[in-house]
C-alpha cells in the first residue's frame, strides 16, 4: 500500500534532490523514499526494482529549510 504527500519544496531544494536523484540513477520519488527511511532509521529495505537495497544518499545542509 502506499500513501500520497503532497511536498512542497524551494526551488533550490527540489533542484538540489533532482540532481542527486539523478547522481544516484533514481526518481526522484525513489530517492527521496530511500531519503526518508534513512532518516527515520529503517534499513534493509529493498528499494529498487532488482530487491537490492540501495545505499542512502547523502543529506545536504542541516536539513532546515530558511526561516523569512
Amino acid at each position: 500500500m502506499t500513501k500520497h504527500v503532497n511536498l512542497r519544496l524551494p526551488d533550490d531544494v527540489h533542484a538540489m534532490a533532482v540532481a542527486a536523484a539523478d547522481a544516484d540513477d533514481r526518481s526522484l520519488n525513489s530517492w527521496l523514499i530511500s531519503v526518508v527511511r534513512h532518516a527515520a532509521g529503517v534499513s534493509g529495505t529493498p528499494d529498487r526494482p532488482d530487491g537490492v537495497p540501495a545505499p542512502p544518499a547523502p543529506l545536504r545542509g542541516n536539513g532546515h529549510s530558511p526561516r523569512p
